[in-house]
């Protein structure tokens, strides 16, 4: 099931499938790139930044950017 990025839950994980055109370049850096897993480590509330897990680092990622972050959940 495909959902974005700040709809994941905690320690839910999956396959980056799609990331905006705008953002790619942007994350790069932080190994967060299509096709690779990732593990949804803490979500802070009220639009807060989400902390991700790829490669065994984790990241943090504002609520906005997470928006733009399509992947394939694990079931």
């Amino acid at each position: 099931m495909e959902k974005k990025l700040s709809q994941m839950k905690y320690e839910e994980s999956g396959r980056i499938k799609k990331i905006d055109q705008s953002l790619k370049a942007r994350i790069a850096g932080m190994g967060i790139r299509e096709g690779k897993e990732i593990k949804m480590m803490t979500k802070q509330p009220i639009k807060g930044p989400v902390v991700v897990n790829v490669n065994r680092a984790n990241s943090s990622i504002g609520l906005g950017l997470a928006d733009k972050i399509i992947v394939e959940v694990d079931e």
